[in-house]
């Protein structure tokens, strides 16, 4: 027998302060029947000896290790630089001469 029953679909409906119409409370009833049936379907095939997943498929992380390698020396960062001066970038400026 349904759990769900059209009283019940209004009264969620006051209570989530929607105003459902006549042809929405007879839709939503099917529906949310639907959904009960199939949580309770799942809540019998789950028992204790199967864990729970939130994911099909077990991950991990596969991170390398964090190590310092060889630095470029300033002179070999900046040689392919279309334009430098001082050690630096130098790009065209974008804000006003206020700066």
């Amino acid at each position: 027998m349904s759990e769900i029953t059209p009283d019940l679909v209004r009264h969620l409906g006051v209570l989530a302060r929607i105003r459902l119409s006549d042809d929405e409370v007879q839709r939503l009833t099917g529906q949310l029947d639907a959904i009960v049936d199939n949580i309770a379907k799942v809540s019998q095939v789950a028992t204790p000896e199967v864990p729970a997943t939130s994911h099909p498929i077990a991950l991990r992380n596969v991170f390398r290790a964090d190590v310092p390698g060889d630095m470029l020396t300033p002179e070999q960062v900046l040689q392919n630089a279309p334009d430098a001066a001082d050690g630096r970038f130098r790009v065209t400026a974008i804000l006003g001469e206020e700066q």
